[in-house]
């Protein structure tokens, strides 16, 4: 069911750290249309919060983190805040100014149409953006999501750790908030979330604006730190979907598939080494015996991708 407008109860998540130089000028920028501003202060020690609370805006709301928990977990309490005021759409932005809230009409109209359930940024679909994207940041950026692809299901979506993001409360309500990443694998984390209760996303195409500002996590630390979570977050992911909440034939591709690939690889390489080792050529039957369980397992393993891709959560 569509919503008017005045019927939108919408509030903002800033969550702040070291973000002291720009708080100020992102606080001030958010639309007046919107009804809260929670700002969540993650024991910045350049009191950003305190920043933000002596704007004397009525509209803003602080919360104070007595340690450092991550960007994750701030934007969990600013959850949990928003939906204690009664906020039909929460939309999160970060404190350094990147994000342009002239856009954020934009972010919210597929959740008022109910076109989708959670929406996000996307950087790539705007060429005039991506010349103001370091180069370095746009390579990781494209490498990371392709994996993240992969890890959250979501196939249909570019650019998937973007933080400007909305989300309804009908989805919001059904997240188990507490087992969600608490630092900088927040954004994928919330993915995989996301899509384990049937969420529907969509891409808004948004710029970003790049500053002097300096992330406290580079590419290669992301590169170094996210693949194995990402892995993690595969393996529950497919086990899940198609072993608990359900069994299709991507199931039995896949538990067809990963023995015989895996027989194909080890065989063939022991077979490999033997022959390297004593200088003997295998016989075609022994080299079939590897690469005919590789090819078999190779194509099944596609038409499994291919099925989740098509499984990607849509309105009905």
């Amino acid at each position: 069911m569509q919503m008017t407008a005045g019927d939108i109860k919408k509030t903002v998540v800033i969550p702040a750290y070291k973000v002291a130089d720009s708080i100020k000028d992102v606080v001030c920028s958010v639309p007046t249309s919107v009804d809260h501003i929670i700002v969540v202060d993650d024991k910045c020690p350049q009191n950003s919060g305190k920043i933000a609370d002596d704007l004397g805006n009525p509209k803003v709301i602080v919360i104070y983190h007595e340690k450092n928990q991550g960007v994750g977990a701030a934007v969990v309490s600013g959850y949990k805040k928003a939906m204690e005021l009664g906020s039909d759409i929460v939309i999160k932005m970060d404190g350094d100014g990147q994000m342009d809230p002239r856009y954020l009409d934009e972010l919210i109209e597929p959740l008022t149409r109910n076109k989708a359930d959670y929406t996000k940024g996307n950087r790539f679909m705007d060429f005039a953006a991506l010349r103001t994207m370091p180069k370095l940041r746009l390579i990781g950026n494209n490498i990371l999501s392709f994996m993240e692809k992969s890890f959250s299901g979501y196939w249909n979506i570019m650019d998937p750790t973007n933080g400007y993001t909305a989300i309804h409360k009908r989805v919001l309500t059904e997240l188990n908030l507490e087992k969600i990443a608490k630092r900088y694998f927040f954004e994928s984390d919330m993915l995989l979330n996301l899509y384990l209760a049937n969420a529907v996303i969509k891409d808004v195409p948004i710029p970003t604006k790049y500053g002097d500002e300096e992330s406290s996590l580079s590419v290669w630390q992301a590169l170094i730190k996210f693949p194995p979570r990402l892995l993690y977050g595969i393996l529950k992911r497919i086990f899940l979907r198609y072993f608990i909440y359900d069994f299709n034939m991507a199931s039995v591709y896949i538990l067809l598939g990963v023995p015989m690939f895996l027989w194909g690889v080890l065989f063939g390489a022991v077979e490999w080494y033997d022959s390297y080792a004593n200088n003997i050529p295998k016989t075609a039957g022994t080299i079939m015996l590897a690469a005919l369980p590789l090819i078999i397992s190779f194509e099944m393993l596609l038409q499994a991708i291919n099925i989740d891709i098509h499984n990607v959560p849509r309105k009905k």
